[in-house]
């Protein structure tokens, strides 16, 4: 499996898990998605580098 695919199974699964509609993550507000952003940013700064 390439890494590519990899990496998007793991954000799709991390965007499904942001999502505050879950009763466990009602309280946490920002930080989920606040860190999912931050890893779209640094995927795309690797993606547009070549690096992946």
């Amino acid at each position: 499996m390439p890494v590519t695919t990899i990496l998007i199974i793991i954000l799709l699964l991390v965007v499904i898990g942001v999502f505050p509609s879950w009763p466990h993550s009602r309280s946490w507000g920002y930080g989920p998605s606040g860190l999912l952003g931050v890893v779209l940013v640094v995927l795309l700064i690797l993606l547009l580098m070549g690096r992946i």
